[in-house]
């Protein structure tokens, strides 16, 4: 106070000016130490995948095939570089990692209450590079950490390597990192080849890749994009004219997520893949880099088994289909056996592909070479007869029309856990999931949810119906006349009787006593959650498409006395210490249906197995456990579906082909109980074999039933198809002969090859006969009677 008053006023700004930046200087020198070293940015740091593992710790696939291919700045358009610094750094020539005009200004606007980032490019680089050492947190510790770090990258690099390196490293979402593969993802070119449109919308996702998403969020997109273009006129890199009309442009997006599989993916690694890289994004985590442990359900033994039940199963009904497709007749080989000593003579579908020229043609003009002919100015007929002049073309369409697929899903009912998951027959033939992909009629197998929303309006078991056709009056007043392959008796039959014996005739009365509305909430309440469930009588008889994994889930739901629980396919995340980042835990459940009235449906379905449609399970796998489950097949045997129940496990399968314009051909073969079941059965007789499901196991008041001795055939039960034929209505016409087919000008049959006008479509080369394989062991009894 003795001083002078300028030098008091001095003093006090020196203090209020020097102390903070003292410490400032302390805080620097005690961090520096914790921030990487120049050697450790010439090398970087060892980025580690992350993997995901099995419950008993297994790998089953890593995420070191990341979406990133690094380029030179000369590989990168200028307009991206000129973008990039104009929005992000426009000073980034002149500073040494640290703009301290932009950072003291955005301190201004902050504090004002306008939020503004303050770091260059060389700060992002050093996020981008190294997001652990300097900490995730928005905070003034992690900012000086950065800081620190930028000045060190601007010691060991050029200014044009800090930008390679940053364009490399940034990342754009949907698992790409760096500015090739954003353009790929994008815009459907390359990094060298960006306009300025594509790259100012890219720049413009650095602000918030999620928010400015220009796939999820166009609007914002565009005016961000806007934003990136007012700065590039704001330094002089584009003129008021060009700068107007550049604004007023549509966005114009082409986008395609990068192909990510690696060797080791099957379809359940691929959807837990797929789940990961949304919670990465969501939560700040790099997959590629960070090291992150998945822990998923997935019990690696009960994959292996279902992954061998599904191999050798598929292949043996690939044959049965093969052979009975190759000649007129059909085959009537009998047994699986059978037709494996035939394969190799034949050759597959061949009278289907001679016999179906109309579908044929149908499935030429489906095909994206089809639709490129007729945009390249092609006319229909000239693109369908140039189609079918090529082989290779020809080959593939065969090949992929004609190819049996089987989805299976095995999961836990106490927890939800899933813990078996095969979405087809080889992933890397097929990537389509007929797991949580495919929706298709489930046929039969939607009948316990009939007869338990039955249960639960108060229904007894044995309250009688008789089995008698009966005109069901449809919302629209449609007759409808549901029918059974096996016809009606006319006598009484109980509910229990009518869901054991899969009778179409039982199951729409219960239904019309039921109603729909209170079938449609159990069937969502049980964990058909997804798929949209048509409100029509033929609903009752599984017309309305859902997929296997809704389907298994609902069964899971009834085998648990009732309770549903989501299925679970990750338990936890660790990152590579050790340390848990996300715990998802075991769902609550959810009372679906009472556990009393689940016990009445699950002994009724215990029906199905030991004197339905489900009885190759007792005499072709020898499975003597107390279990329950349900066939299904659709019209035309286009799907045949099987669930089981054990007390400790629920498991599933789907078969069929893809386009359900192709199906099985013969009745028999075409039955979920003769070739879904064969999955199944041989899942759970490798999984009781090696102790993973224990026999012995009971659900709450049951029993273990009898032995039955293996391969001893009581009979076949016929299921019908889940169609019902409506009354006075004429069947449909066949097609009207097409213009463009083989009878008005195609092509004349190849050298060696037999002209067949009712198919036009050329035989292909067949190939040298393989040796028969052996026929498959669990499928040991030959059916009593073959039928068309």
């Amino acid at each position: 106070m003795a001083q002078p008053p300028y030098k008091r006023v001095g003093l006090a700004l020196l203090w209020c000016v020097g102390v903070p930046l003292s410490l400032l200087l302390v805080w620097v020198l005690i961090l520096l130490p914790f921030t990487p070293g120049v050697a450790g940015l010439k090398q970087a740091r060892a980025a580690k995948a992350s993997i995901l593992v099995a419950a008993d710790g297994k790998e089953l696939a890593s995420f070191e095939e990341g979406l990133q291919e690094r380029v030179t700045l000369a590989q990168i358009s200028p307009h991206m570089i000129a973008a990039l610094i104009a929005t992000e750094d426009h000073r980034f020539k002149d500073h040494h990692g640290i703009d301290y005009k932009r950072t003291l200004a955005s301190v201004v606007y902050t504090l004002g209450g306008d939020a503004q980032g303050g770091s260059t490019i060389t700060q992002q680089l050093a996020r981008n590079m190294f997001p652990e050492e300097i900490g995730r947190s928005r905070n003034l510790n992690r900012k000086i950490k950065e800081m620190i770090t930028a000045v060190k990258i601007e010691s060991a690099y050029s200014k044009d390597e800090i930008l390679e390196a940053y364009l490399n490293t940034v990342p754009f979402l949907y698992n790409t990192f760096g500015i090739e593969m954003a353009a790929r993802t994008y815009f459907d070119t390359t990094a060298a080849k960006l306009d300025i449109l594509e790259s100012a919308t890219l720049v413009g996702m650095l602000k918030g890749t999620n928010y400015y998403n220009p796939v999820n969020n166009p609007e914002r997109s565009v005016q961000r994009r806007n934003v990136v273009l007012s700065q590039m006129r704001k330094h002089g890199m584009l003129d008021d004219k060009r700068y107007d009309s550049l604004r007023k442009k549509p966005l114009r997006v082409s986008f395609s997520r990068q192909a990510e599989r690696s060797p080791t993916d099957t379809h359940f690694t691929a959807y837990v893949r797929k789940w990961l890289l949304e919670w990465a994004d969501e939560n700040d985590y790099n997959v590629e880099r960070d090291g992150l442990v998945v822990h998923t359900t997935l019990d690696y033994a009960l994959q292996e088994a279902a992954m061998k039940a599904v191999e050798r199963q598929g292949n043996a009904l690939q044959i049965i289909a093969d052979v009975e497709w190759s000649q007129p007749d059909g085959g009537n080989a009998g047994s699986a056996g059978a037709y494996a000593g035939m394969h190799g003579s034949v050759t597959p579908f061949d009278y289907f592909w001679r016999s179906k020229g109309t579908l044929v043609n149908a499935f030429i003009r489906e095909t994206p070479e089809y639709k490129k002919a007729i945009e390249s100015g092609d006319t229909g007929a000239v693109a369908l007869k140039r189609l079918k002049t090529d082989r290779a073309f020809i080959a593939r369409l065969r090949a992929a029309k004609t190819r049996l697929e089987t989805g299976f899903v095995a999961m836990d009912p106490e927890t939800g856990h899933i813990k078996a998951w095969i979405g087809s027959r080889d992933f890397h033939k097929e990537q389509y999931d007929h797991v949580v992909q495919a929706a298709r009629q489930p046929g039969s197998t939607f009948k316990p949810i009939v007869y338990g929303a039955a249960l639960e309006k108060g229904f007894a078991p044995n309250r009688p119906y008789r089995d008698a056709v009966t005109n069901i009056k449809a919302g629209d007043g449609t007759i409808w006349r549901p029918t059974d392959m096996s016809g009606s008796s006319g006598n009484m039959m109980t509910m229990r009787e009518g869901l054991v014996f899969s009778k179409n005739t039982i199951t729409a009365q219960v239904m019309q006593d039921v109603g729909l509305p209170g079938i449609i909430k159990l069937a969502r309440d049980l964990g058909i959650r997804n798929s949209k469930l048509e409100s029509v009588p033929s609903l009752a008889l599984g017309t309305s498409p859902v997929t296997l994994l809704e389907m298994v889930n609902a069964y899971s739901s009834i085998a648990a006395q009732g309770q549903y629980r989501k299925p679970v396919f990750v338990t936890s995340i660790t990152d590579r210490s050790g340390k848990v980042v996300a715990h998802f835990g075991d769902p609550k459940s959810e009372q679906a249906m009472s556990a009393q009235n689940s016990a009445d449906l699950i002994d009724m379905m215990r029906g199905v197995i030991n004197r339905g449609t489900g009885t190759g399970i007792r005499y072709r796998f020898g499975i003597n456990g107390d279990v329950a489950g349900k066939t299904g097949t659709t019209q035309n045997n286009t799907d045949g579906w099987f669930i089981m129940m054990h007390p400790k496990l629920v498991a599933g399968a789907w078969v069929g082909f893809n386009d359900n314009r192709v199906t099985m051909r013969s009745s028999y073969w075409g039955q979920g109980g003769h070739n879904a079941l064969l999955v199944v059965g041989d899942f759970f007789k490798a999984a009781i074999a090696d102790g993973k499901v224990d026999a012995a196991a009971v659900f709450p008041g049951g029993r273990r039933p009898a032995p039955v001795v293996q391969e001893e055939n009581p009979g076949d039960i016929d299921e019908e198809a889940g169609e019902m034929q409506q009354e006075g209505v004429a069947p449909l016409p066949p097609p009207a002969p097409e213009p463009d087919d083989m009878e008005n000008g195609a092509e004349a049959p190849m050298d060696g090859e037999r002209a067949e006008p009712s198919s036009g479509l050329p035989a292909l080369p067949q190939p040298l006969p393989p040796s028969a394989p052996p026929p498959p062991e669990p499928d040991a009894g030959a059916p009593q009677q073959q039928r068309e």
